[in-house]
């Protein structure tokens, strides 16, 4: 319920001792499939491209501001200037079974005195498209927000006609916002863009859902899931809601 001011004005809750989040910086994250460390043009170019050389249509970059690199060395021009950006930092996802980058994500729309931050950027090769390492990335980075840098506010944005991540967002325990249409345009057309959010207090029970999802014991000896980790993140928000 809000609570009124001396008007008699409905106000929002009290946010008590905030003195903001910190800025993420450029520091890498350690899981156990996958590390996620600083996008460097000299360390992670040749793997990136070949990674991203898996895509034979060109699909991968449909939905995506950047791309497609037709060639290495315009992928490493472009790795080079987005590299050590504060305003959004970009790391390459390294695969611990092959130690190579296989895909690239970031922060950005980084506000600590509002306490929200972005994720995006996101742009996973086909080597690690479903894999537990894909998943793993996305954990790290929500895990450091609200655990390390104290935030309140997890954003992710997609184009609305972009199935797939806004899929994805509903997987992992984003709330949808709605959307904001002709947010953009890029590629020579409109993007309409769906907001997704997760918020801090909604972070415990999801991060219970990915802990668990990501165990070993959640695959079989064929790596196929024996629980999904929407339906574990759907059951830890049940528990919480019966043990309030």
């Amino acid at each position: 319920m809000n609570r009124l001011n001396e008007h008699g004005q409905p106000i929002g809750p009290a946010v008590a001792d905030w003195v903001g989040a910190q800025h993420p910086g450029h520091v890498g994250m350690e899981g156990r499939y996958c590390r996620v460390e600083p996008l460097n043009a000299d360390k992670h170019t040749a793997d990136l491209f070949a990674a991203y050389s898996h895509d034979k249509t060109g699909a991968l970059w449909t939905y995506n501001f950047i791309g497609p690199f037709e060639t290495e060395s315009a992928l490493r021009d472009w790795v080079q200037k987005a590299s050590g950006v504060d305003d959004q930092p970009y790391f390459a996802i390294i695969d611990r079974t092959t130690d190579r980058a296989v895909g690239i994500a970031s922060y950005l729309r980084i506000a600590p005195v509002a306490g929200s931050i972005e994720v995006g950027g996101i742009t996973y090769s086909p080597l690690l498209q479903r894999q537990r390492a894909a998943t793993e990335t996305m954990y790290l980075m929500m895990a450091r927000v609200f655990n390390e840098l104290g935030y309140r506010r997890y954003e992710w944005k997609c184009d609305a006609l972009n199935a797939p991540s806004c899929g994805a967002a509903r997987r992992m325990g984003f709330t949808p916002e709605g959307i904001f249409r002709q947010a953009a345009t890029y590629k020579g057309r409109n993007r309409d863009t769906a907001w997704f959010s997760l918020l801090n207090y909604e972070w415990p029970p999801v991060e219970r859902a990915f802990t668990r999802w990501l165990a070993e014991g959640n695959f079989d000896a064929g790596g196929q899931q024996r629980q999904k980790l929407n339906d574990l993140i759907v059951q830890e928000r049940a528990e919480l809601t019966d043990a309030g």
